[in-house]
């Protein structure tokens, strides 16, 4: 029985028959070796070539390498050249554009600076006037709360608030001078002002400093328009206080002598909101000096 041989593994060479020397070279190598091998034969077989054709010499000849090699060496001259120029100018270009920029950014600090400074005299320019219009609106609140009081007292505003309502009956028709008249009147408005009333007004006929209450023969009028009872008088003020001081106040004590003496009686009631309307405005009439009037000679003088 013939002996088996054991089976050679993949990539190793048996020992009887042994690699040649290109199959181990790197294939790279092989290929620049075969390639320079050939290059040399068609050389050597171009000069053999040449001298049979002719025993005499020639130059030798300049091969296409060096020419190539000689025109990129100058190529890159030409290009080295130009990038030197071109590094130059722009070299200059950048140093220019930098000192603009230099500027440019030093000027923006500079108005950046200034507005800044700006902004804060600004700040305390406003801190100033909202000071100042803290202390006006303080000035015209308190110049508006005088104003109100005063057309509260002068009578020329409409004005609504809690208060007291007194009223006035004429007494019996039987009974002589049981009239209200216009010093009744005038007893009961002055005892409600002298008590701390704020705005006083009778059947609607809103008094002021200029107000009248008069007599004109049997009929009382107030800012010359004539009244007829009951008299209604309507004074805004502290309602919690007002009646209780009037009843025991000199005028009340006047009112309820009228009651006993002739028949005149009064009611006095606390009322939660009452509406005064505005007094009617009048114009101020000048008043002639006595030398300007005409002289009137008095009966009987010459």
């Amino acid at each position: 029985m013939p002996e088996q041989r054991p089976h050679p593994r993949p990539g190793h060479a048996v020992a009887d028959h042994p690699v040649p020397e290109r199959v181990r070279l790197p294939l790279l190598t092989l290929i620049t070796q075969q390639s320079l091998d050939e290059d040399y034969l068609h050389a050597a077989e171009r000069r053999a070539i040449a001298a049979r054709d002719s025993d005499e010499p020639r130059p030798p000849v300049r091969s296409r390498p060096h020419r190539t090699a000689a025109l990129v060496v100058a190529l890159f001259g030409v290009l080295a050249t130009t990038a030197f120029v071109q590094t130059s100018r722009n070299e200059d270009v950048d140093a220019a554009s930098r000192a603009t920029l230099v500027r440019r950014v030093s000027a923006e600090r500079e108005r950046v600076a200034d507005l800044q400074d700006r902004i804060v005299g600004l700040r305390e320019r406003n801190a100033d006037l909202e000071g100042q219009v803290t202390a006006a609106q303080a000035t015209y609140q308190t110049v508006l709360g005088r104003l109100r009081r005063a057309q509260t007292r002068t009578g020329y505003v409409a004005v609504s608030g809690p208060g007291v309502v007194l009223t006035l009956f004429d007494g019996p028709a039987d009974v002589l001078n049981s009239e209200v008249r216009d010093g009744d009147l005038r007893i009961a408005v002055n005892g409600l002002w002298r008590l701390g009333a704020e705005a006083i007004a009778i059947n609607g006929q809103r008094l002021t400093a200029l107000s009248a209450i008069r007599l004109s023969g049997l009929v009382v009028r107030v800012n010359k328009t004539s009244l007829s009872p009951p008299y209604r008088i309507e004074a805004i003020g502290d309602r919690l206080t007002l009646q209780s001081r009037f009843q025991e106040s000199p005028e009340g004590a006047a009112l309820r002598d009228l009651e006993s003496d002739f028949g005149i009686t009064f009611a006095m009631d606390n009322e939660e909101s009452l509406e005064l309307p505005a007094a009617r405005m009048r114009e101020l009439r000048s008043v002639e000096s006595l030398a300007d009037r005409p002289h009137i000679p008095e009966e009987g003088a010459p």
